[in-house]
């Protein structure tokens, strides 16, 4: 269950023609796709809410605090992405210090990352499009563009809608974008990057203008306690900002599953990771700057703060708004196009090594994709944004990925002790200081989370622990090979 393996085994492997991934994505094209897969939901949504129902104006001090657990966690996943430049991610990342138990926990938490993410992100999606089309005239009923299920006080309720359309409709089309290519994926990608960018920089320089200082006094409000229980505002509002924006980040991951498809991944993989990170975090302190200076933060408690703080503003911006319900609208697109590219290769790495059923491993022998996998995670992720609310599969997504950083920060710490001499084109500085850190700021995050998301955590994984138990160990590749180099060793009794 324990046994790990070699990074050298896990490269022959990976560039067997049997499981071979077309090399074509530049250290720019990395970049991007970690772009497209942070600047969506966070910036157009959660930095008002945040604000309003946590922190404040210190809203600020949140993305910095969630920004510094994903750099933490972003220089181990960048060490490892150096190191192995294979597809899997974290999952593989285990399996080469943890052990083949360890990296099936990964990977069956990493779906809860990806496929759920994916989901999730193409319901917020969803709502800005219908907006954006009613603000040009076209309606669509909500009975074809709502959940049927509504999550409130612990129990779900039927909302009187039928299925989520626009939803299921993204979700498929990204898919058979990503089926015919991840070059083509990257192009379209870089397209969509380019708008939301260009919008969220248009948003920032022109809403400077605007901004009324008072409206940051106090920076930190004073702490309030809520009728329903739990507080807001004061540092435990600031900490528990960072808990939901966090929401914000995922994604930037989502770059190291591509690393079989990079073209010289030791160099470019840790300058996608963290030049994506980076820029993201840059972007989106300036933009909760703007928001909490022209509107008071509690007037943010909105699904479009943007819109809001740009009619603020007054005429002056009202040109704006047709443009940012453009860049909402890309920019969730292109997160969904690249949590669906990141499951599929999950899955993948998982059949090559026998923990899934062969035919998740196979390759489309025209566009050298991981099709079966990407039509498999594209019909499930539709049925689940289809079906389910969005607070619902946010919170899912946010611990999975909590702990999928958590582990990875370890691996680094245990790799450097048991295999120091490994070659290293890129090295977390600092060790073990920096990988503490990250475990330490992502647990702390994780512990903000409510009691019911742990829960659902804890079910979850119950049911991936039996499917290993049921088919995982019995088919693993790893396990067979060691079995009969035991067997070798011993001797036929006469």
């Amino acid at each position: 269950m324990f046994a790990t393996k070699s990074v050298d085994k896990l490269i022959r492997e990976s560039e067997s023609g049997e499981h071979g991934l077309k090399r074509t994505l530049t250290a720019t094209n990395l970049t991007m796709l970690g772009i497209g897969a942070i600047i969506g939901a966070g910036i157009f949504v959660l930095t008002g809410t945040a604000a309003a129902n946590a922190a404040g104006p210190a809203i600020v001090i949140s993305f910095i605090i969630a920004g510094l657990g994903c750099l933490f966690a972003g220089l181990c996943y960048a060490e490892f992405a150096s190191m192995i430049p294979i597809a899997g991610s974290a999952y593989t990342y285990g399996y080469a210090t943890l052990g083949e138990f360890i990296a099936w926990i990964i990977g069956w938490d990493l779906i809860l990352e990806y496929l759920f993410g994916a989901a999730t992100v193409a319901v917020g999606w969803s709502g800005n499009f219908v907006s954006l089309l009613k603000s040009i005239g076209i309606t669509i009923p909500t009975a074809i563009a709502s959940a049927p299920l509504s999550y409130v006080g612990g129990s779900f309720e039927t909302t009187g809608s039928f299925i989520n359309l626009p939803a299921i409709v993204l979700i498929l089309v990204m898919t058979a974008l990503l089926v015919v290519g991840i070059q083509e994926s990257a192009k379209f990608n870089n397209v969509i990057v380019i708008v939301k960018v260009a919008i969220v920089l248009l948003v920032i320089g022109f809403g400077f203008q605007f901004i009324n200082a008072d409206n940051w006094t106090p920076f930190i409000p004073a702490k309030e306690v809520l009728a329903e229980g739990g507080t807001r505002y004061g540092w435990q509002g600031v900490v528990a900002g960072a808990a939901i924006v966090f929401f914000s980040y995922i994604g930037f991951d989502a770059v190291s599953t591509a690393a079989q498809e990079a073209k010289n991944p030791q160099r470019d993989m840790p300058i996608g990771m963290l030049a994506s990170l980076g820029i993201c975090t840059l972007l989106y302190v300036l933009m909760s700057l703007v928001l909490t200076g022209i509107v008071p933060y509690h007037m943010l408690n909105v699904p479009d703060p943007v819109l809001v703080a740009l009619e603020a503003a007054g005429p002056s911006l009202q040109w704006l708004y047709f443009f940012t319900g453009i860049g909402a609208v890309a920019g969730l697109a292109s997160v969904v196009l690249v949590m669906l590219m990141g499951q599929p290769r999950i899955f993948f790495a998982m059949s090559r090594d026998g923990l899934l059923p062969a035919f998740f491993g196979k390759v489309h022998p025209k566009y050298n994709t991981p099709h079966v996998t990407t039509i498999v995670t594209g019909i499930v992720a539709a049925i689940i944004a289809g079906i389910f609310p969005i607070g619902l599969l946010g919170e899912l997504v946010s611990i999975g990925t909590l702990l999928a950083f958590v582990i990875v920060c370890a691996g680094i710490i245990m790799l450097r002790r048991t295999s120091p001499h490994l070659n290293r084109p890129f090295r977390t500085p600092f060790v073990p200081v920096v990988p503490i850190l990250g475990i330490l700021i992502c647990g702390y995050m994780m512990v903000n989370l409510g009691w019911d998301t742990w829960m659902r955590l804890i079910i979850w994984m119950a049911i991936g622990i039996a499917i290993y138990f049921l088919y995982g160990r019995k088919h693993s590749k790893l396990r067979k090979q060691n079995e009969n180099l035991e067997n070798d060793r011993i001797p036929v009794s006469q």
